[in-house]
């Protein structure tokens, strides 16, 4: 499917980690008519100016990456804040963008939409098939509400809503406040700030047993466009590595390529959250896509993106 490069091309979100690495990879595929806005000049979670947004620039493509994001003290903290923001901005966008006739829109999703105790690998097919895990289930509620209204979207004419199901992400634009921030994002900056301090010892949440599956996100935008060039039209779309590594195992990772020799100490007390969560990504791979970035090199990445962010503030 050939897009012509100067389609307008809307971003929601395009300061976050996820939205500016779709922002970074349009640019460098030569699309020239993007359209973002700060949250100053467009509040999502007002439905005037949505549509007012959409009925004055009416977008053909669009990428939802706006979202309350956070790890599970964040879950755990602001749950009415997770699941009510999301809603509002996921269906603001999704139905100003369907009202104005977007040719295709790329909903971001989540894997925490999957229940906690799914087979491994997890299939698109195992949505919906079991309860959630807890910590993070206002979230994933909310996602999953984005997901069916795609889906019933979908039912009308001329309708192309894509949902896209990342595995846990990282890279350029990540948070690392340690209240909010996800797992990698925390161990770079306690790791970092343990080495400047000549810490003896480095303190973890939970057992480290939990597997997790990361991909940097730079990789999960190039799936993103590489859906809408290839003209995919609707469904959902697991965007992982297809293997993971423990809590344990990325700590030392990560405690490797910043150069900290202390001690891995587990904080048991803490929680795990869901003991697995690899993703199943044949129908990606089906398609022709996979992912590049090995984990020890997009941790190299991103601790230099910490750096940068840590020297400009």
């Amino acid at each position: 499917m050939t897009i012509p490069k100067d389609s307008k091309i809307y971003v929601a979100g395009h300061r976050g980690l996820v939205g500016s690495a779709i922002v970074r990879r349009l640019e460098s595929g030569g699309y020239t008519n993007l359209v973002v806005r700060t949250h100053q000049e467009l509040d999502l979670l007002d439905q005037a100016s949505v549509n007012t947004f959409f009925e004055s620039e009416k977008p053909e493509y669009v990428f939802l990456a706006a979202a309350m994001v956070g790890g599970i003290q964040a879950n755990n903290t602001y749950p009415a804040e997770f699941i009510y923001e999301n809603l509002m901005v996921q269906n603001n966008v999704m139905h100003a963008a369907h009202k104005e006739g977007a040719k295709w829109f790329c909903f971001l999703g989540s894997s925490c939409i999957y229940p906690r105790d799914c087979p491994q690998p997890i299939k698109e097919e195992y949505f919906l098939s079991g309860p959630l895990e807890k910590t993070n289930e206002p979230y994933a509620v909310a996602k999953i509400a984005g997901i069916e209204l795609c889906n019933v979207y979908n039912q009308g004419d001329g309708t192309r809503f894509v949902s896209v199901m990342p595995t846990n992400l990282y890279g350029p634009n990540d948070h690392y406040d340690l209240a909010k921030s996800h797992v990698l994002p925390a161990l770079i900056r306690k790791v970092h700030e343990a080495k400047l301090r000549g810490d003896s010892e480095l303190v973890v949440w939970g057992s480290g047993k939990p597997y997790r599956e990361f991909l940097y996100v730079d990789d999960m935008a190039d799936a993103c466009i590489f859906l809408m060039e290839n003209g995919v039209e609707e469904g959902m779309y697991n965007v992982g590595v297809g293997e993971d590594v423990t809590i344990r195992e990325l700590a030392e990772t990560v405690m490797d390529v910043i150069g900290f020799q202390g001690q891995i100490v587990f904080d048991a007390s803490k929680p795990d959250g869901t003991p697995r969560k690899l993703m199943d990504v044949s129908q990606m791979t089906g398609l022709g896509w996979r992912s590049t970035t090995t984990i020890r090199r997009g941790i190299d990445l991103a601790y230099k993106d910490f750096l940068k962010q840590s020297i400009s503030t």
